[in-house]
């Protein structure tokens, strides 16, 4: 149909789907199956917030506070349907669980070059 554009993505990982002028709508989607993880990583984009929709499954997002280094992580488990704005300049992370499904929206140019990275100020395992 003229105008309409119908987009899946079910491999596991983080993917861009759609760029359109500013904003980007990306899907990213869980391991098959569970595997022990150790996070010691988190990141912040400089230019935008993001946006997180668990559509279904199990995530967490890590948030560790926008102040120049991290600060002492939480973890936030989301719910199904309820979108989670992670405001510009704020260290955070996601985990998904095996079949989990979340949808990102962020602006399009959101890269390695206005995002920094850190360690964890603590471990965490899941």
């Amino acid at each position: 149909m003229d105008g309409l554009t119908v987009i899946s993505y079910d491999e596991k990982g983080y993917k861009p789907l759609i760029d359109f002028e500013s904003w980007r709508v990306a899907l990213i989607n869980g391991p098959q199956e569970y595997k022990h993880v150790e996070i010691n990583e988190i990141s912040a984009h400089l230019e935008t917030d993001e946006i997180f929709v668990l559509l279904k499954g199990s995530c967490a997002l890590l948030v560790g506070g926008n102040k120049d280094k991290p600060e002492k992580t939480e973890i936030v488990w989301l719910k199904e349907g309820l979108l989670y704005n992670v405001t510009k300049g704020t260290w955070h992370n996601e985990i998904l669980l095996p079949g989990s499904k979340v949808l990102i929206v962020e602006n399009v140019n959101t890269s390695k070059e206005n995002s920094r990275k850190a360690p964890i100020p603590e471990k965490i395992c899941l």
